[in-house]
């Protein structure tokens, strides 16, 4: 089954008094990368989470948004380092008398020590609030992955017609492939004739005709074209990532365009293989999105 590599997913539950929202994108990219953004009680989980992505997900950039509404899953407590206090306001003291200052020791100066009172917070971490994480995470991935196989099964059906217009272009191929040698054959003999008076040399023409032939010959070419097709089109029905399998069937029927187009020594033949290329080009750009 064919799955794309761009898909959105969304889940939230509640975790205690909190609202738990895990969003979730994916675009492309040649291998799995995943990104992700929560708060910071929550990453001791980070592991398990990419480790549920790449169960599902074998290739794409992933982001992952995790947003906490409500009462932070946070113990709050406040911490005074009572000693330090102490030499402060000391110092203060000394400051004071050394330098006959008559202003007093105020409350404000104390808590302007930043470093004597911190405010210390304690993640409420439980494996019942993990498991809970863990599970909007998993409907999140089930919902991307959904988009993602909703999307793939739209990509099959353009690329399918794509490969069938290849198709229909490599048997025209096939059928102008013949003339271009006899063509070639007729102008050697006219280009001969009116150079000898109308005696023309057998014997040269053909020699002259086997080596153009071999050299325009466009069979092979034409003949992968069709494996490459039909391996495309079987790839297409397997299952698990296949895109860069697409990926180089794709690079391989460019080559075979490119190389007929530099043996095309016909009108007929150059105007079809510009056709042929235009669609591998719009093959190769939906290939990209596919995993």
């Amino acid at each position: 089954m064919v799955a794309s590599m761009t898909g959105f997913g969304r889940a939230s539950g509640q975790i205690d008094s909190c609202l738990l929202t895990v969003e979730m994108k994916s675009v492309n990219h040649r291998f799995l990368d995943v990104s992700l953004k929560m708060p910071k009680q929550f990453m001791s989980s980070e592991d398990k989470i990419k480790k549920l992505i790449s169960q599902s997900v074998s290739r794409g950039r992933i982001e992952i948004y995790v947003n906490l509404e409500g009462e932070s899953l946070v113990d709050k407590s406040i911490h005074v380092d009572w000693e330090l206090l102490e030499q402060f306001v000391n110092s203060l003291h000394q400051i004071k008398e050394r330098f006959s200052l008559k202003d007093e020791v105020t409350l404000n100066q104390i808590l302007g020590l930043s470093q004597g009172i911190d405010i210390l917070e304690e993640s409420i971490s439980s494996e019942n609030v993990e498991n809970k994480l863990l599970l909007i995470v998993e409907a999140a991935i089930k919902q991307l992955v959904e988009m993602r196989k909703i999307e793939g099964d739209q990509l099959a059906v353009d690329l399918k017609q794509r490969l069938e217009d290849i198709s229909i272009l490599t048997v025209e191929l096939e059928k102008l492939a013949p003339s271009v040698v006899e063509q070639y054959r007729e102008r050697i003999e006219k280009r001969l004739a009116e150079y000898v008076s109308g005696k023309v040399d057998e014997n040269r023409i053909l020699t002259e005709v086997a080596l153009f032939a071999e050299k325009a010959d466009i069979s092979e070419e034409l003949t992968r074209i069709h494996s490459h097709n039909h391996q495309f089109s079987e790839t297409l029905k397997a299952s698990g990532p296949i895109g860069r399998k697409l990926d180089f069937l794709v690079q391989e029927l460019n080559r075979e365009a490119n190389t007929i187009g530099s043996k095309a020594n016909n009108g007929d033949i150059a105007k079809n293989v510009v056709e042929l290329k235009s669609i591998i080009e719009k093959l190769k750009e939906q290939v990209q999105n596919i995993e």
